[in-house]
C-alpha cells in the first residue's frame, strides 16, 4: 500500500513537469504512468502484444531529462555555429558522399527537385553521415520525456508513433536507437515524422532509416522537404552585399521585395553581381547589420520545418553550396552582434518577455521571433517598427 501511494504521488509531481531528483522515487512515478500510458495505447489502435514486447525493457532515463533541460540554455555565437556546421572536414566528407551516393540522389533529385548537395548536408549535420546516429534506446527517450510532464503530449504522441512503427514491422524496439530527444536514424526523424514522410528508397519494400544503407533514409529526407513545399531551383538563399548607409529597419523574413526593389535599394551578391530572381524575398541579418547578409525566399522557411533554429538552416545551405563547389561566406562576423553584448541581448529578451511581448527564450541570439518583439513594442508605442535592437531600446525598457 505505501509504494502505490508514493508511486501516486511521484506520478502526480511528474505531470506538474516537476524535477525528480531521487532515481527511485522517479523510477516509481515512471513505472506508475507506464500504467496509464498503456492504456491511453490501446485507445490509440496499439495491440496489447505490441505493448508487452516494446515496453518490456523501457526504463527512466534521468540524463535525458538533463539534456533536454540544458539545450534551450545554451546558444553558441553564429560563426563557430557555421564553422562546426561547415568545417573542412564536414565539407570533404559531404563531397565524398555526393561522389559515393551519385546516382541515389540524381534519381532523388528528379523525384522531388531536392539538390543532392542539401540532401548530403542535411546527413553531415544530422549524423555525420552515419557516423553517429545516436546511442539512446528511443522507446525509453520518449517515455521519459512523456513521463517527465514539460512537453508530455508531445513526446507521448511521438512515442505511440513510435509503437506504430514497431508494430507495422519496420522496426524493432532494440533497432530503434536516437538522440536524446528521440530522433532516429540518418537523418534524425521524429517517430511521427517517419510514419507521415517515409519512403522506401532501395524498392525492397521496406523505410529503413536505421540500418548501414543510408539510401532509404536520403530518399524519406527528400520527400519530407518536397511535403513541406520544397520548390525546384529555388536557392535556401544568397548571401547579399548591403549599400553604405543601408536601414536594417528594411529586413526581416517576413518584409519581402521583389528583386527589381532590392536592386534598386543597393543591394548586390556578395562579391559583386546582379541579384536572382526567385520571386519576393526577404533580407535577414543573423549577426546584425555589421555581419553577413542573406537574400532568402520560400525555401528557407522549408528547412525551418526541418529544424527551426536560423542557425541550423544556415548552416545547412551554407554546407549544401559548400558541398556542391561554392565558397565561404565573404562577410566577417562583428564581436558584438549589433552592437551589444551577450548579456545585454538576454537583459533586452527579458525585459521585452516581462513587457509582455514574447522574444523567445533568453538566449542573447536575436532572431525573427525576437526582432516580431521588438517591432510590437515600437507599435504599442507609436514608434517606426524596425525590429531593430539596439541600447537605446535596452534603456526604454529597464
Amino acid at each position: 500500500m505505501w509504494v502505490d501511494r508514493r508511486q501516486l504521488i511521484v506520478g502526480s509531481l511528474a505531470g506538474a513537469g516537476l524535477a525528480l531528483a531521487d532515481p527511485l522515487w522517479a523510477q516509481a512515478g515512471f513505472d506508475a504512468w507506464l500504467v496509464g500510458f498503456r492504456s491511453r495505447a490501446r485507445k490509440a489502435g496499439l495491440r496489447r502484444a505490441t505493448l508487452d514486447r516494446a515496453l518490456a525493457d523501457a526504463r527512466y532515463l534521468p540524463k535525458v531529462i538533463d539534456l533536454d533541460r540544458r539545450q534551450a540554455e545554451v546558444a553558441k555565437p553564429m560563426q563557430d555555429y557555421l564553422a562546426s556546421a561547415a568545417s573542412a572536414a564536414r565539407i570533404r566528407g559531404g563531397q565524398r558522399a555526393l561522389r559515393n551516393h551519385a546516382q541515389t540522389l540524381r534519381r532523388i533529385e528528379n523525384r522531388t527537385g531536392v539538390p543532392g548537395a542539401l540532401v548530403v548536408a542535411i546527413w553531415g549535420m544530422e549524423s555525420s553521415f552515419g557516423g553517429f546516429r545516436g546511442a539512446q534506446p528511443v522507446i525509453s527517450v520518449l517515455a521519459t520525456l512523456a513521463f517527465d510532464g514539460r512537453r508530455a503530449g508531445r513526446f507521448e504522441d511521438e512515442l505511440i508513433a513510435a509503437l506504430k512503427i514497431i508494430q507495422q514491422g519496420q522496426a524493432t524496439a532494440s533497432q530503434m536507437i536516437g538522440s536524446h530527444a528521440g530522433a532516429m536514424g540518418h537523418t534524425q526523424f521524429m517517430p511521427s515524422t517517419y510514419l507521415a514522410h517515409a519512403v522506401d528508397g532501395t524498392g525492397d519494400g521496406s523505410r529503413d532509416i536505421w540500418g548501414e544503407d543510408p539510401r532509404d533514409a536520403l530518399a524519406s529526407t527528400a520527400a519530407y522537404l518536397k511535403a513541406l513545399g520544397w520548390q525546384k531551383g529555388q536557392p535556401w538563399g544568397v548571401e547579399v552585399s548591403l549599400p553604405d548607409g543601408f536601414d536594417p529597419g528594411l529586413t526581416g523574413r517576413v518584409l519581402k521585395r521583389s528583386r527589381k526593389d532590392w536592386t534598386g535599394l543597393g543591394l548586390r551578391l556578395a562579391g559583386g553581381g546582379a541579384l536572382p530572381d526567385h520571386g519576393k524575398g526577404g533580407v535577414i541579418l543573423p549577426a546584425g547589420p555589421r555581419g553577413p547578409a542573406f537574400l532568402i525566399w520560400e525555401n528557407f522557411q522549408v528547412l525551418k520545418g526541418y529544424n527551426y533554429a536560423d542557425s541550423y538552416v544556415i548552416g545547412a545551405g551554407h554546407l549544401s553550396d559548400r558541398i556542391a563547389g561554392g565558397g565561404p561566406i565573404r562577410s566577417g562576423f562583428p564581436d558584438r552582434p549589433w552592437g551589444m553584448t551577450t548579456d545585454q541581448r538576454m537583459e533586452l529578451q527579458r525585459h521585452l518577455n516581462a513587457a509582455g511581448f514574447n522574444a523567445g527564450n533568453p538566449d542573447g541570439v536575436i532572431g525573427e521571433k525576437g526582432r516580431a518583439a521588438i517591432r510590437a513594442y515600437e507599435a504599442s508605442r507609436g514608434l517606426r517598427e524596425t525590429g531593430v535592437p539596439t541600447l537605446a531600446l535596452l534603456d526604454a525598457l529597464k
